[in-house]
């Protein structure tokens, strides 16, 4: 692990709430959980924003993308709504995660159960340049599933 960067993320939990933690030694992202005094019944179709009850200071240069769990997804068909989410480096505000019930039964978040992940990611800057053409592709203005569905 030496080779992998470790980004300091400064970070405050109100009430006690759990800091992102890794829940193995080799996982990409950190779970964060909700903090909640009462369990909130997510109907199916139905969204929620679910309070994680944590603010970070994320370094210039950097973004946390909040992504789903797959264990939800597979056994329950929740997910993030808006996946992924990215939390920039300027915002100071709490994190919260939507999250969308795509099953086909109440799906009932608990107080500190994990709900998402936290990827902590290098961001790169564009510069957007006005030009009168672009330079023509094969694909070229060809939109969703022009390449197919099987090669």
């Amino acid at each position: 692990m030496d080779d992998i960067d470790e980004i300091l993320i400064p970070t405050v939990a109100h009430d006690e709430a759990a800091l992102p933690v890794y829940s193995s030694s080799e996982a990409s992202g950190a779970d964060l959980k909700a903090h909640i005094s009462e369990p909130i019944t997510i109907a199916p179709g139905k969204t929620a924003l679910i309070p994680t009850g944590i603010k970070v200071a994320i370094p210039f240069g950097y973004e946390i993308q909040v992504r789903p769990r797959s264990g939800l997804a597979l056994k329950h068909g929740v997910t993030v709504l808006n996946t992924p989410g990215t939390i920039d480096a300027d915002y100071r505000g709490e994190i919260g995660v939507i999250l969308i019930n795509h099953g086909k039964d109440n799906f009932i978040v608990t107080p500190g159960m994990r709900i998402a992940q936290a990827v902590v990611a290098k961001v790169s800057f564009g510069k957007f340049v006005q030009f009168e053409e672009l330079a023509t592709t094969a694909r070229g203005t060809g939109g969703y599933g022009s390449t197919g569905m099987v090669k």
